[in-house]
């Protein structure tokens, strides 16, 4: 047998979750681009929707910007923001054309977290929580 022959590696396979906030920003970009020349929308969706599907990989690795990681997109000016609270899921909530005001993307991202604040929930077993 060669070396590593007969050992099982064991993939963790990483979930994404896309927020609505998310898919409406990547709806508002793919309609831009279609508006400059048709089916520039679908070439825009098509590769920023690769980007994220990146993340699966290198969720983590991006510098904080806003309290958020931030993924800049190889095709179009865009930056996907993201949290990844465990190593089992990333959670994208923005995806920013960042030909504006960094002041809009500082509004936009703190919303979410305002949101977040306010609607928190309980855990889902309290009665874990406590036996630590």
């Amino acid at each position: 047998m060669g070396a590593g022959e007969g050992k099982t590696q064991k993939r963790i396979r990483m979930k994404l979750r896309i927020r609505p906030t998310a898919l409406e920003d990547l709806a508002k970009g793919r309609r831009f681009y279609d508006s400059q020349e048709l089916g520039v929308g679908d070439y825009f969706f098509d590769s920023v929707f690769a980007d994220i599907d990146s993340l699966k990989l290198y969720a983590g690795i991006h510098r904080k910007v806003f309290g958020f990681h931030r993924m800049l997109t190889q095709r179009f000016p865009y930056a996907v923001y993201y949290e990844y609270p465990n190593k089992e899921a990333a959670i994208v909530w923005r995806v920013l054309d960042l030909r504006q005001d960094p002041e809009s993307i500082r509004s936009a991202l703190g919303s979410i977290k305002t949101t977040q604040t306010t609607h928190a929930t309980r855990p889902e077993n309290p009665k874990n929580q406590l036996d630590d």
